[in-house]
């Protein structure tokens, strides 16, 4: 178990200098938003003499303007924001595989329903993402036989590959929907975009121990921290292997202790905080990254036509 949490944090730990550094990366490049708008009023030059000359005509009937590109971007962006399979959430993926679905930008939407909370967690728990992901982390348990009370073959991988989905899930939905649901709490995280990379950071961390409330204010994260004590609590004393007597090379009757334990409780619980927390500033940064991915993209469809022309 140790080594398969050393390998999450330092996959995290990774995710997180590269989000940093293009971050920074990002605020160096000078912006260019507006150049579009500027560059639109030139088209609406004067008339000709012959059409200054004709009578004015009466103005037909109004209709629906039609909105601007600016205008339509900025639609189009926010429908994508909550154009996600559960009411109030997002369609977004980190690096383009993780679920992200209860990460937003911009302000606090309306709150979520008790079954939305559900809906979304089970639709990101169960993403087809997830199934090779706890395929490698229960292949890293196989090869360091944690828990050796699981033995080896593929009964045993069978064993880890249930306790690692096991783990996943009870701690998915008791911090995105169980306590949430229970206790009034938005389970979304809004990113911040403000600020520079120091302070995104501390806002993002700061979202592990702070949340919103369904009414807008400003709560104690009881659904994060309770809600990852829980799940340590559920999955130590209910699948974890208890203590046993198991057959060696060297002795037959090799006692392994059991583990179900308070400690594994606390290191279970210790482990996944760190995770979420690790994972909240990649969620923080991820826009960034994706504009820079997105720009860097353009640019080399861009230089390809060229050459071709």
């Amino acid at each position: 178990m140790l080594i398969r949490s050393a390998v999450k944090i330092t996959v995290c730990l990774a995710l997180v200098c590269v989000v940093a550094g293009a971050c920074v990366a990002q605020q160096s490049a000078p912006a260019s938003g507006s150049e579009s708008q500027n560059q639109a009023q030139p088209q609406e030059a004067a008339k000709t003499p012959q059409q200054a000359a004709q009578p004015a005509q009466p103005d037909p009937a109004p209709a629906d303007p039609a909105p601007t590109d600016a205008a339509q971007s900025n639609k189009d962006k926010s429908a994508g924001e909550t154009s996600g399979k559960v009411a109030g959430t997002s369609n977004d993926r980190l690096f383009y595989t993780l679920p992200n679905f209860l990460t937003l930008q911009g302000k606090q939407l309306p709150p979520m329903s008790s079954g939305d909370k559900y809906k979304a967690v089970a639709v990101g728990s169960f993403d087809f993402v997830e199934y090779p992901w706890w395929g490698v982390l229960a292949s890293i348990s196989q090869a360091n036989n944690s828990e050796p009370a699981f033995r080896q073959g593929w009964g045993s991988y069978a064993k880890r590959y249930g306790e690692t989905a096991g783990d996943s899930l009870i701690e998915n939905f008791m911090v995105g929907a169980v306590f949430p649901a229970m206790l009034h709490q938005d389970p979304r995280f809004y990113q911040s975009g403000e600020g520079g990379p120091f302070r995104r950071t501390g806002y993002a961390m700061s979202r592990i121990v702070v949340t919103l409330s369904d009414s807008g204010h400003t709560q104690f994260n009881y659904s994060e921290i309770f809600g990852a004590a829980l799940a340590g609590a559920i999955s130590t004393y209910t699948y974890h292997p208890k203590g046993t007597y198991i057959s060696t090379p060297t002795n037959n009757h090799l006692y392994i202790p059991s583990d179900r334990t308070p400690m594994n409780v606390v290191q279970t619980w210790g482990t996944q905080m760190g995770l979420d927390t690790l994972t909240l500033v990649v969620k923080e940064f991820w826009p960034d990254i994706h504009r820079k991915i997105s720009h860097k993209y353009r640019t080399q469809q861009e230089s390809a036509a060229s050459s071709v022309k």
